[in-house]
């Protein structure tokens, strides 16, 4: 999935990577950042305004935090934050 924001920066429902290709290549939007992929959409579009809310899901472990985004019951995004574990040997 692709992030999509609209002309005023403000976050639009994520797309496939196939429709933001096409959107790129007619010209109606443009690259915004590149990790993670975001695109920037040049003019209005409503068809991009999310129909079910977005959940954040937060697993807390001892050496890992993960992280994702659903939309109802379909994972929209991953992440995996890793927590240091070298401090104490620092010390």
């Amino acid at each position: 999935m692709v992030f999509v924001l609209d002309t005023n920066k403000c976050p639009l429902a994520p797309c496939h990577e196939a429709v933001a290709r096409k959107l790129l290549k007619q010209g109606k939007a443009a690259i915004y950042k590149r990790y993670p992929f975001t695109i920037i959409l040049k003019e209005i579009v409503d068809n991009f305004r999310p129909k079910t809310p977005y959940r954040l899901k937060i697993d807390h472990g001892s050496k890992h935090t993960g992280l994702a985004i659903l939309r109802g019951q379909e994972v929209v995004w991953l992440g995996q934050l890793d927590h240091r574990t070298d401090i104490k040997d620092k010390l």
